[in-house]
């Protein structure tokens, strides 16, 4: 078990997911980090540290990297310009962006203490966390620059 900007959460024992490619040996695959384009990094990186408890590994003017805790991957926050420009892309988009990012803690008390730690940070609440159908308990909330977080229990 790791911490998640001071909450546990629960890690898969060998830290990655194998996926076999027809036949060929068996792949592991870990993500190192994760990078957010924002439209404000300072807003961003209070919301992340100050609200959420995520301790600060880089803090550059255009960069700033969080520690997500022990097992898991590093957030990077870039100005949602300048993380465009290095991907090659246009800045432009709305809506649904087709990720959500997912996290599994110990208790029902912790999706909802996470959830409102992110609502006091200056997110808001996405979807209500509520009792679901796989018997696990979970809700939705999204950051300042409307990036979705799945908070929820493992059963």
């Amino acid at each position: 078990m790791g911490r998640w900007c001071g909450v546990s959460l629960v890690t898969p024992p060998n830290g990655g997911v194998n996926v076999s490619h027809r036949g060929d040996e068996n792949v592991t695959l870990k993500m190192s980090a994760v990078m957010l384009g924002v439209e404000d990094l300072a807003r961003s990186k209070a919301f992340y540290s100050e609200g959420l408890g995520c301790s600060i590994a880089d803090d550059y003017p255009q960069f700033v990297s969080l520690d997500l805790g022990d097992g898991s991957s590093t957030l990077a926050l870039y100005p949602r310009e300048g993380a465009a420009r290095d991907a090659g892309v246009s800045p432009e988009g709305s809506g649904f962006r087709g990720v959500s990012f997912h996290f599994i803690v110990d208790s029902n008390d912790e999706v909802d203490e996470v959830i409102g730690r992110a609502v006091a940070a200056g997110g808001s609440v996405v979807r209500d966390a509520a009792d679901a159908k796989w018997g696990g308990y979970f809700g939705y909330f999204a950051d300042p620059d409307g990036y979705l977080w799945k908070v929820a229990t493992a059963s």
